[in-house]
């Protein structure tokens, strides 16, 4: 249940990371948003495992979730930005 609730988490966090942060060199198109917040939702339980903020067995929260993919769509960002 863990790994779907991330999903879930992931779905939503990516959706508020794109009204945070918008931009011309941000992913436009919606699926690619949620891939991505739902990415962030995973790079923010596995920090928060690393760092000792969560259990192995618990989860990265709503506000993780949001940082974790407001990362993921900046390193994003910074990747896709033509040269």
């Amino acid at each position: 249940m863990g790994i779907i609730w991330t999903i879930i988490i992931g779905f939503v966090a990516g959706v508020i990371a794109k009204f945070i942060m918008p931009g011309d060199n941000e992913p436009s198109g919606f699926i690619l948003t949620t891939i991505l917040g739902i990415i962030g939702a995973f790079v923010a339980n596995f920090l928060g495992q690393a760092m000792g903020w969560y259990g192995p067995m618990d989860s990265a929260g709503l506000i993780g979730a949001v940082v974790g993919a407001i990362i993921v769509l900046a390193v994003y960002g910074f990747v896709r930005r033509p040269t």
